[in-house]
Order: C-alpha cells, then sequence, then structure tokens
C-alpha cells in the first residue's frame, strides 16, 4: 500500500481533502488568446456552461484565467482582465459548491475575485511579479498556488536553459514559500507547481515529470500541482501534433505525474482526467 500522506488544503473558510485521491482542476480562460482554447469561452454565457460541463464531468476546482500565460503573450490591463473575469466567478460562486480558483498574477484582481466566491488563487509567477497577492490571499484564508517560472511570457522561451532544473525549481519554490508565510498564509494553504513550460526546455518539462518525487521529498508537507495538459513538449513528442491532438499524450503525463506524486492536476478535458487519475490512483494506492 502506498505511503501517500493525507493532509487538507485550507480555502477560504473550507478544506479540500488531499491524498486520498488525485483532485482535478478544470481550466477555464476567457481570454481571446490562449495557446489551448482562446475565444472559446469568451462570454460570461459561454464561460459558464462550460464550466458546468466541467462540473457534471467531475471536476474539483474550477481555475478562471483571465490573461493568456502562453509564450508570447501580451499583457493585458487590469481593468479589461476585471471585466473578464469578476462576472463569471460572481455567477459561478452563486451556482456551485465547487471551490472556484483565480487564474492570476495581480493583486487587484485575486482581491476582485476573492470577494466575489472565489477560494483559491493561482500565481504562475510564484509572487514574483506582485508579491501582494499573498496579502490578498492571507486576508481571505484563501489557497494559494505558487508556481516556478522564470522571465514572463513575453521572454521566457528565449531564456537560456538552466543546468539543474531540479535544482532552481526547488530553490525557486522556498522563495517563495517563504515570501507567502512572511506576507501571512498559512502553510496549509499553500500548494506547489513545478510549472511546465514557462521557461523549461522539452528535455526538462520530461525531467521534472519523471522526478517529480523529488519534489514531493523537498516539499513533503506541501500539495504538488502539474499542469501538464496540450503543452507543446507533449505536442514535440507526438511528431508536433497540433493542440487539438494531444489528448492522450496529456492523459499520459497525468497518469506518469500522479503515480510519481502530484495530488493535483489541472487539465483541460476532464472526463478524460478523471478516468485517468482513477487507474492511475488505483496503481499508486496498490503499489
Amino acid at each position: 500500500m502506498s505511503t501517500t500522506l493525507k493532509r487538507e488544503w485550507h480555502i477560504a473558510g473550507r478544506c479540500l481533502l488531499i491524498g486520498e485521491r488525485t483532485l482535478v482542476m478544470g481550466v477555464l480562460n476567457v481570454t481571446p488568446d490562449s495557446f489551448s482554447d482562446g475565444s472559446q469561452f469568451l462570454t460570461p454565457e459561454m464561460a459558464l456552461e462550460h464550466a458546468e460541463q466541467m462540473i457534471a464531468e467531475g471536476a474539483d476546482i474550477i481555475d478562471v484565467g483571465g490573461e493568456s500565460t502562453r509564450p508570447g503573450a501580451a499583457l493585458v490591463s487590469l481593468e479589461e482582465e476585471l471585466k473578464r473575469v469578476a462576472p463569471v466567478v460572481n455567477e459561478l460562486s452563486k451556482g456551485t459548491n465547487v471551490p472556484i480558483s483565480i487564474d492570476t498574477t495581480k493583486a487587484a484582481v485575486a482581491r476582485a475575485a476573492l470577494d466575489a466566491g472565489a477560494a483559491i488563487v493561482n500565481d504562475v509567477s510564484g509572487l514574483r511579479f506582485n508579491f501582494h497577492i499573498a496579502d490578498e490571499a492571507a486576508k481571505s484564508g484563501a489557497g494559494l498556488v505558487l508556481m516556478h517560472s522564470r522571465g514572463t511570457p513575453a521572454t521566457m522561451q528565449r531564456l537560456p536553459p538552466v543546468a539543474d532544473i531540479m535544482e532552481e525549481i526547488t530553490s525557486s519554490l522556498r522563495s517563495s514559500i517563504a515570501m507567502a508565510e512572511r506576507r501571512g498564509v498559512k502553510r496549509e494553504s499553500i500548494v506547489v507547481d513545478p510549472g511546465i513550460g514557462f521557461g523549461k526546455s522539452h528535455d526538462q518539462n520530461i525531467e521534472l515529470i519523471a522526478k517529480l518525487d523529488q519534489l514531493a521529498s523537498a516539499f513533503p508537507d506541501l500539495p504538488i500541482l502539474v499542469g501538464s495538459s496540450r503543452k507543446s513538449f507533449i505536442g514535440r513528442i507526438l511528431d508536433n501534433a497540433p493542440v487539438t491532438d494531444r489528448l492522450h499524450g496529456t492523459m499520459a503525463s497525468i497518469a506518469a505525474a500522479v503515480l510519481r506524486g502530484a495530488h493535483i492536476v489541472r487539465v483541460h478535458d476532464v472526463k478524460a482526467a478523471v478516468e485517468t487519475v482513477r487507474v492511475a490512483d488505483a496503481i499508486k494506492w496498490a503499489s
């Protein structure tokens, strides 16, 4: 039997059980330029319909994002991001008990989303862009996902690869965690994400999934989130398959991540992911 630790993730007045099974976070991009599903869910009505579908398929968390972080993406204004996400979070929070996460690097967007009913802040910069995100999470007792990334969306693909990616991720996340705790975020509210893509090379993305157990050992008391869904390294492995043809490759990467220690997976294809993690969990718990 697996010795995976069970713990609670504290998110704005409630707790999610971590470790009993892998949680599935469904991606809801309300942007015109996301790499995978840009412009598909631009109106609040379209976004809510898709969120309801993901919840019906078994999503444990809905992650709402209003600014693309794909390589080369341009930053959007605070006003535009708020215009995109606030109505969706507000309406979604009224109609479901499924926790809502806000994917943002702006403290003001985090504040507005938390006020509208979100329970988690997902910061792809790991507080590098705006450490006041931690202040907002601390005030609400919200969950905080700290992701490792290098550079910015505009520059990350042009950065030279680091020599030791696992050491880089571990060191950077330690700094992000320390900053979050200094700003008042409780450790039981923090989740770490190694940040597949986001300044890593093709080989390094594969390596960090293969060595995810090292990250689990480095942060034994913190849940790990992995977001490999439809990423470019999968397309490259599959003879340069386009985004629309990466479903099976994505599920293979998710299964591998779960077996190596992931507690939460962030995905676009919820039904397939729910089935994949159910099988991977059964194998993990029997090992």
